[in-house]
């Protein structure tokens, strides 16, 4: 029998781009770890901008956030980046390390060679080289140089990882040097809602409005072309002619498009009154996931507009679970991987988003004749306590340090 340990396990959660609030690093991993009494959380990221809720302090005395980035993602502080984050390695000298970004992976790789025993998980939350192919963020020799060298580097390291998790089923086929690694070793853990501390979610759906009260949609998380914003506003645009009392769409989230987020704020000024008024919450930094919440809780309808490429085509979004979980009825592209969940549980429609004028008919006629949620909220498909258990088996199998006498909650 393993004696219990008598100090902390400290682990070092590390991204770049994503906040130090980032909902997985933070709200999900980290919150997963902090149930076991014997841990020490440290989460490296983004800087938000601003300071972290209290909720996200005050009630994790073993949580602690460190800054590694701020600012724009072309810029030279992106390198800094790296010196912090080898500083924070050598300093906190954790016990296990979980790498959320592939450009974290070379120093992750050199620190672990520097010592014995140090261990580290990746956290693999994209398909990085088919995004870098496909979505035209690079072009020539740049893109398949850099495409190439993800891949490689990742593959490096998923050979020395004490554990790979994944957050989409599909990066076990799409991803070649998963097939070389023990099946034992690799872990899904899908992008499930995690509640906030203290957070209350509800049993039933969200009420849809009277008709007349304006009709009230949500596209949030990152806002670009590929992810159908100009697609939801189409949409919006086309619903007043079916819902007189009119429409409130609500864009929330990150823009790293300066040209597209100049053009929202336009609009968002052309469109400010009925029957169609357009907010705009959204800039060059993240949004703290606190108010995409509240908002939720203020909507009819949740967005899933993404147009059809192939790095969404095989991935279910985290915000598909987000609504879900608050019971907010959705509205999705024709993708068989989010229309199976939402037929399921009766959570929405799949429409064409492509066709604005026939999908705004399509959810005129479903406000006064559907029900959503007929069985209440799926919550054994859409929450992270499942998601969390699964890290928390994995977890214990890894040594050295102390062992855990339960799963995580």
């Amino acid at each position: 029998m393993v004696a219990a340990p008598s100090s902390p396990r400290r682990f070092l959660l590390a991204s770049v781009l994503k906040p130090v609030d980032d909902t997985r690093m933070r709200g999900k991993f980290a919150q997963t770890l902090l149930a076991e009494p014997l841990t020490e959380v440290h989460i490296a990221g983004r800087s938000t901008g601003a300071d972290l809720p209290q909720s996200l302090t005050q009630d994790s005395p073993r949580l602690y956030h460190h800054h590694l980035f701020g600012g724009s993602r072309l810029s030279l502080n992106r390198l800094a980046a790296q010196g912090r984050y080898w500083r924070l390695l050598r300093g906190l000298r954790p016990d296990l390390v979980i790498v959320h970004a592939p450009e974290l992976l070379p120093l992750t790789l050199l620190w672990q060679a520097l010592g014995r025993g140090r261990q580290f998980a990746y956290d693999i939350r994209e398909n990085y080289a088919l995004n870098v192919g496909t979505q035209r963020v690079y072009s020539g020799f740049t893109k398949r140089l850099l495409a190439a060298g993800l891949r490689w580097v990742e593959g490096a390291a998923a050979r020395r990882a004490a554990a790979v998790f994944l957050a989409e089923a599909s990066y076990a086929n799409e991803l070649p040097f998963l097939k070389k690694l023990p099946p034992e070793r690799v872990l899904l853990l899908e992008n499930k809602y995690q509640s906030a501390p203290g957070e209350v979610l509800p049993t039933t759906s969200c009420p849809m409005p009277a008709a007349t009260a304006p009709l009230r949609l949500l596209f949030s998380g990152t806002i670009s072309e590929l992810n159908g914003v100009r697609e939801a506003i189409a949409l919006a645009q086309a619903l007043p002619q079916h819902w007189p009392a009119g429409v409130e769409l609500t864009i929330m989230g990150f823009c790293q498009q300066p040209a597209l987020l100049a053009e929202l704020r336009r609009l968002a000024q052309q469109l400010s009154a009925p029957p169609l008024r357009l907010t705009l919450i959204a800039g060059a930094e993240p949004v703290p996931h606190s108010r995409i919440v509240a908002e939720i809780g203020q909507s009819h309808f949740g967005l899933l507009a993404y147009r059809p490429h192939p790095s969404t085509a095989r991935c279910r979004p985290t915000k598909l679970f987000e609504y879900l979980a608050h019971g907010l009825p959705v509205l999705v592209s024709d993708n068989p991987l989010w229309t199976s969940i939402v037929q399921a549980h009766g959570a929405g429609l799949a429409i064409n988003f492509g066709e604005a004028p026939r999908a705004a008919a399509t959810v005129a006629t479903a406000l006064s004749t559907a029900v959503f949620y007929p069985a209440g909220i799926p919550a054994d498909e859409v929450l992270w306590a499942s998601e969390g258990k699964k890290l928390g088996h994995m977890l214990k199998t890894l040594g050295p340090g102390p062992t855990f006498a339960a799963p995580f909650a």
